[in-house]
């Protein structure tokens, strides 16, 4: 794995915000592993305890429930800190349409509050999860950093917004902030529960079930998959990363392209399913078409997915054959 050869001073602490979510657990598990004092944070709105319950026995783990909308819980959270790993926010492009004001309250207001408690306690870099999202409307392909459209849903925008801050914290601040835009993140402990849930989830659920899924559009708008193990490596590789890199936001995908239908019919392969999807009416402020050119974090992050996206999809079916 690409992020098993990031190596950090014996005893470095890192503070993981939304520990208990899909992306937080995965790189509290991975943080373990290395032999790291964690500590977690997540009010449990979406994020699920089951998902950080294994870790809950190991001294080097501690888990804190309160929410990053509450300053003095960012304050508290972030003392004797090296490294926090922000990934605590309201996804879900759709509920952002919905609920804006939540999103505010949440991404930004978060957001920020994290990043005054990592100022005021001298954290040496706040790492956190932007989005692809930010691209808007921009029909260039593959994205790149610098070449971005108007945002489409509040959600872009809170993220928009978060990069802003960023940016501002280490420049203003000297607070050492990098931005990771995700693109489409799977695997383990993907919530499959919720109407928000992202499609690959979804998929496997209904198709475990013998259950006919709903695809939104035509299915052929595509996206840039990137299997979960990559975005470890990257948040990893960014808190290493020389100063220079800092202030700024960095795609993170594998840099390939999937149409949800042929994601669809790859999974019914896989799970030897015979289900024809339905079709639903496309969604409001989704993006057509998602690809990252991912150059700019291979140069300054020595970011190198090992991942593809067969791979990544192998593996996350096991997952969930076992634990659904």
């Amino acid at each position: 794995m690409g992020y098993e050869k990031v190596e950090f001073p014996e005893g470095t602490t890192f503070l993981v915000t939304g520990a208990a979510g899909f992306i937080g657990s995965n790189l509290v598990e991975a943080l373990l592993k290395k032999g790291f004092k964690v500590r977690g944070l997540d009010n449990l709105s979406t994020g699920r305890i089951q998902n950080v319950k294994e870790f809950l026995s190991d001294e080097r783990f501690e888990f804190i429930e309160g929410d990053i909308r509450d300053i003095e819980t960012c304050k508290y959270t972030s003392e004797n800190i090296d490294y926090i790993l922000h990934q605590a926010a309201l996804g879900s492009v759709p509920r952002s349409i919905k609920e804006p004001l939540l999103y505010e309250e949440n991404n930004i207001k978060g957001t920020a509050n994290v990043m005054e408690a990592a100022k005021i306690n001298n954290v040496k870099r706040v790492v956190y999860a932007s989005s692809s999202s930010v691209y808007g409307d921009s029909p260039t392909l593959p994205k790149i950093e610098g070449d971005e459209g108007n945002v489409l849903s509040p959600y872009a925008l809170t993220k928009k917004v978060n990069e802003l801050y960023g940016k501002l914290y280490t420049e203003l601040y000297e607070l050492e902030c990098i931005g990771l835009r995700y693109f489409n993140v799977f695997g383990k402990r993907q919530d499959p529960n919720s109407q928000y849930s992202a499609v690959i989830p979804k998929f496997v659920k209904s198709l475990i079930n013998n259950k006919t899924p709903i695809i939104y559009g035509d299915g052929k708008q595509s996206r840039d998959f990137t299997y979960i193990e990559n975005v470890i490596e990257a948040n990893l590789k960014a808190c290493k990363a020389s100063k220079e890199a800092t202030g700024l936001s960095y795609n993170i995908a594998f840099g390939s392209r999937n149409s949800l239908i042929e994601i669809y019919y790859e999974l019914c392969e896989k799970l030897e399913k015979n289900i024809e999807p339905e079709f639903g009416p496309e969604r409001a402020g989704d993006i057509k078409h998602s690809n990252a050119n991912i150059d700019e974090a291979k140069t300054l992050l020595d970011y190198n997915p090992e991942y593809n996206f067969i791979d990544g999809l192998n593996l996350t079916i096991n997952w969930y054959e076992n634990n659904l």
